[in-house]
């Protein structure tokens, strides 16, 4: 019969990311979600799910979405297990929303500009928050997401087993035009009027 289980951790019983991992796969789901790959234990049960054929989806802190292949080699995965068990990573922040009440256009100064990689064109208007009674004088209502999608191809996978750094991997796929950084997609939320730069630098840079 088709349905979801949960199982709760209790440490102090011995129920820990790595045992209720294992127990789960005897089950041979189709799809496991862990809460979080926190130790070499967890992450060596979650790659060898990931190869014989299972959907794992987890979280791992990490500062980008290529962090998370140096981090699974910093719990010792061999760079062969995870070029071969990572299909894609992604890294994600929440900004709040400028207020569509009162959000104010105003131009921003060049060297801002500059450091966000931005134009600074006619056509393009740019906001910053207010407050008005609407959003409690916040000026911010709501919230969205801003992403880094990193799939790993080929060109990754080789960068992988030649134990590249996050960096290098991050610059070699913006080079190559194959991914968007969580600064270059709050850009874009940005000229959309969606959030204002004081929101995206303190959500991605604090």
């Amino acid at each position: 019969m088709n349905g979801i289980r949960q199982v709760q951790l209790n440490t102090r019983e011995g129920m820990t990311f790595a045992t209720g991992l294992r127990s789960i796969l005897r089950q041979d789901p189709d799809i496991i979600m862990v809460g979080e790959i926190r130790d070499t234990a967890t992450a060596a049960i979650a790659i060898r799910a990931a190869q014989t054929g299972h959907r794992l989806l987890s979280t791992i802190h990490t500062n980008d979405a290529a962090g998370s292949i140096n981090r699974l080699m910093d719990m010792q995965i061999e760079p062969f297990l995870v070029s071969s068990g990572l299909l894609v990573s992604f890294a994600q922040r929440l900004v709040r929303t400028l207020c569509p009440f009162c959000k104010e256009r105003y131009t921003p100064s060049p060297e801002l500009l500059q450091d966000w990689e931005l134009p600074m064109e006619e056509d393009v208007s740019y906001f910053r928050a207010k407050g008005c009674y609407q959003c409690f004088n916040t000026g911010y209502r709501g919230r969205t997401g801003i992403f880094e999608i990193l799939i790993n191809d080929e060109e990754v996978l080789e960068m992988i087993l030649q134990r590249s750094s996050s960096r290098h991997i991050t610059t070699r796929l913006v080079e190559a035009g194959r991914l968007r950084t969580l600064k270059m997609d709050a850009a874009r939320q940005i000229t959309q009027g969606c959030t204002s730069f004081a929101e995206a630098e303190a959500t991605i840079f604090s």
